[in-house]
């Protein structure tokens, strides 16, 4: 999956109608909008911290981050922009949005001096999991082989066996079940934690997820706006699977820092008053207000994004509490 995935990503620009899938923030302005208020609502009511850095883990084209910035500069908050991006093509599309940007290769070189804002919009989960599977009364890591007869890998159950490090719940799981361990998504979160407990800030992490642990394989594969078999042609489709919050939520905890969430992308869009934008939105453009109301219900609608995708915060313990996460 990371080996797919990174030359998947580097060999072109995935997004749009023209490309494999569509992101929130190519959806509506008020997304990236409100992801910005956010941010600078809660910086402002930690003390407007000097030096302040916005960066943004896969920032796609860079609509979101332009959108947030634009957004975030209404509230005297110009933040310097550092985007965490490997893919060339991407890169070319953010740097025509923010020209200033500064780009990363990782997050270690992210700056190390001023609180950090970061956002990461379906950042987590294009990272590789490890999938394990019980095999009769043990389980074992789950690869796999290559026949050439089918023009496709196969997976099949390895003969590693795994003895230490899963949940509870697969001790009494069937003959078959899987098991994801999201290892470096919870690697990168528990970095993450830590510059944000050393440097203050916060994070706001969007994805779709459950909340685990859980069985189950969530592994997919998208191409043209239609699911793929993910394992026919790695490298020319979009790999994902569902986002554990619970372990990018214990990851932030145990670095020191304060978890909200998470709750569901509707009920978070609607607490940072998307609702009204929407409407101020059509006041202003009239003809556009089917577009942004058929926006709006997307984002937001239980059958749409709104629930199936999930929002989290972290924030430093010193920091206030978000908006957007009231129970």
């Amino acid at each position: 999956m990371g080996e797919a995935n990174q030359h998947y990503y580097a060999t072109r620009d995935p997004l749009g109608a023209e490309g494999d899938f569509t992101t929130a923030p190519e959806i509506s302005q008020m997304f990236g909008e409100l992801v910005g208020l956010a941010l600078a609502d809660v910086w402002m009511r930690s003390g407007r911290r000097a030096d302040p850095v916005y960066a943004e883990l896969g920032p796609g084209r860079g609509t979101l981050a332009s959108d947030a910035i634009r957004a975030m500069e209404r509230t005297a908050l110009a933040p310097k922009v550092h985007l965490v991006e490997t893919s060339p093509t991407l890169r070319g599309r953010q740097r025509a949005l923010l020209p200033h940007a500064v780009h990363h290769d990782s997050i270690e070189s992210l700056p190390d001096q001023g609180p950090l804002l970061i956002v990461a919009n379906e950042f987590f989960d294009a990272l590789p999991v490890r999938q394990c599977i019980r095999v009769g009364d043990e389980w074992r890591e789950r690869v796999v082989i290559r026949r050439e007869e089918e023009g496709r890998f196969i997976p099949v159950a390895g003969y590693r066996r795994i003895e230490s490090g899963l949940p509870p719940i697969a001790n009494e799981a069937p003959d078959g079940a899987i098991i994801e361990s999201p290892i470096a998504g919870a690697s990168i979160a528990y970095a993450l934690a830590h510059r944000i407990a050393k440097q203050g800030g916060a994070a706001i992490i969007i994805d779709y997820g459950y909340e685990g642990p859980a069985l189950g394989d969530t592994l997919q594969a998208v191409k043209a706006h239609q699911f793929a078999d993910p394992f026919a042609d790695p490298g020319e489709v979009d790999l994902t699977t569902h986002v554990d919050f619970t372990v990018l939520g214990n990851m932030a905890r145990q670095a020191g820092l304060r978890v909200h969430g998470p709750v569901g992308q509707g009920e978070f869009l609607r607490q940072l008053g998307i609702d009204g934008r929407a409407d101020q939105l059509a006041r202003t453009a009239p003809e556009r207000a089917a577009e942004v109301e058929a926006a709006r219900r997307r984002l937001t609608g239980e059958q749409e994004m709104g629930t199936l995708f999930k929002a989290m915060a972290w924030t430093h313990p010193d920091w206030a509490d978000p908006a957007g996460f009231a129970r």
